[in-house]
């Protein structure tokens, strides 16, 4: 990568941002972190998260750095349907807020989505399950940590691996001093930097470039970028859709949310934050268009964001994006630091490893699973093994396959752990084949497909009926 080329900012100048910001998250998460007495403190917040902190812990995790840097690759690859397409996360969050309230009402006392899986479908599901979700939250932790020195990189010319490693460390610092609560807390600031600078970011870039000189460049030099019917976009529009309600449908991130907020606050948080973030991707896949008109060589697609906004702005536009990523980037590295430790800690250490094991026990196990994890992903990041958005789409293979799984579990009776264990395994399988045979855009696509059918063919042979009762009485069980 050519990085003397391509830095705008000077490496002073980043090293500055980095230490201001690693100063100020570090030390709330120590001042929050204070007020954590117990186990649900550390990992849920007290279950007592309001609306304010619960919308805004929602929309900064989805907004992740993958949001700021993806899209506009994903723009410059597929064009205006690369950028839409990426907004459809936005159903995700929006599906999940009755999700969200039915979650509370049927595991009041409920820790992970796991927990859910194991009382609904059984053990080997249940594993399953664990399989699928820690190989997406793995893997969405390395594009998280490769965003981070691709962005520092990009903008300031610091080595990849630095960058990397000290985004890294920064993050899996003030989640280790604070937990959940910290996690929550850091979300509303970084929510209004987002906020604030990709406003900014889309009233500059208009400025500066206007949409006539994007339309006739792009006309000029890149007429596929403006074409509705290209293929592979508009098979990119449905799988993204798909794979965004996977990731949020499955993953303990949001499911951790869902109890941590108070019962009345789930449905509103979730609704509000999908209808705040649909103009996120959109803002941020808009600016990789100008890259034609301003004649940039962009050495790596997932490096076009940061590049044209410095091009277009100079110094303080390269400043902006740097914050702006910075801040997607530590709202969701330490959302799902704090969630994937919880998911380990609690139905791998305690669930197969350390039954008996008790609150004081478990809270020092937490701070050492997050560690470990930060020490995992730094290893994995260390070599940079692919661009964000083709990690980032191999994953839906996995998580697209859980969709139909877990709403079957939370609506249906008759949904049934064999149809739910074929569901995952059959769907990851086949969205792995169309990822290698096909492309990239329909991975979570098939793997939705033939997991909604292997549950409603396994539903309509089914001659048993689920007790909602069981779940209520489990949990009541387990928090005595």
């Amino acid at each position: 990568m050519n990085s003397v080329n391509s830095a705008i900012l000077d490496a002073n100048v980043g090293w500055l941002i980095l230490a201001v910001f690693s100063v100020i998250w570090i030390w709330l998460g120590w001042f929050w972190g204070r007020k954590n007495k117990h186990l649900d403190d550390y990992m849920l917040a007290g279950r007592r998260v309001g609306m304010a902190l619960g919308t805004a812990t929602a929309m900064a995790t989805w907004v992740t750095s993958n949001t700021t840097m993806v899209a506009p690759q994903f723009a410059l690859q597929l064009g205006l349907w690369g950028m839409l397409g990426y907004s459809l996360g936005s159903v995700g969050l929006m599906l999940f807020a009755p999700l969200a309230r039915r979650i509370r009402q049927l595991l009041p006392f409920g820790y992970t989505s796991g927990d859910f899986v194991r009382l609904r479908y059984g053990v080997w599901t249940w594993r399953v399950f664990l399989v699928i979700s820690l190989c997406y939250a793995i893997g969405w932790l390395i594009s998280l940590g490769m965003a981070g020195g691709v962005l520092i990189h990009a903008l300031t010319g610091i080595d990849y691996q630095i960058g990397m490693t000290v985004i890294l460390t920064i993050c899996v610092l003030y989640t280790l001093l604070g937990g959940l609560r910290a996690v929550i807390g850091t979300d509303f600031i970084q929510t209004l930097l987002i906020i604030g600078g990709v406003v900014t970011l889309a009233i500059l870039t208009i400025n500066e470039v206007g949409f006539d000189q994007m339309h006739s460049s792009l006309l000029a030099d890149r007429p596929e970028l403006l074409n509705l019917l290209m293929p592979a976009a508009v098979m990119f529009l449905f799988n993204n859709l798909l794979f965004g309600i996977g990731e949020i449908f499955h993953s303990n991130v949001w499911w951790s949310r869902a109890f941590a907020f108070r019962k009345d606050v789930g449905f509103r948080a979730y609704l509000l934050a999908g209808i705040i973030w649909v103009p996120i991707p959109i803002v941020a896949g808009f600016i990789a268009l100008a890259a034609p008109a301003l004649g940039l060589n962009v050495p790596a697609a997932d490096m076009v964001g940061p590049m044209v906004a410095a091009e277009l702005l100079g110094f303080g536009g390269a400043v902006l994006v740097f914050i702006i990523v910075f801040s997607a980037l530590a709202s969701s590295l330490d959302s799902l630091l704090a969630a994937t430790s919880d998911l380990v800690l609690t139905d791998i250490y305690k669930g197969h490893l350390n039954p008996g094991a008790s609150d004081e026990r478990l809270r020092i196990m937490a701070k050492r699973i997050v560690i470990l994890l930060g020490v995992a992903t730094w290893l994995i990041c260390l070599p940079r093994i692919s661009t964000l958005g083709s990690l980032l789409q191999y994953l839906g293979a996995f998580v697209a396959s859980a969709i139909w799984p877990i709403v079957a579990g939370l609506y249906w009776k008759r949904a049934n752990a064999t149809g739910a264990l074929l569901a995952m395994v059959l769907g990851t399988g086949c969205g792995i084949w169309a990822y290698f045979g096909i492309g990239f855009y329909v991975a979570a696509l098939v793997s939705a497909a033939v997991s909604m059918l292997t549950v409603f063919i396994s539903m309509a042979l089914s001659q048993t009926e689920f007790e909602w009762e069981q779940l209520k009485q489990s949990q009541e069980g387990s928090a005595t």
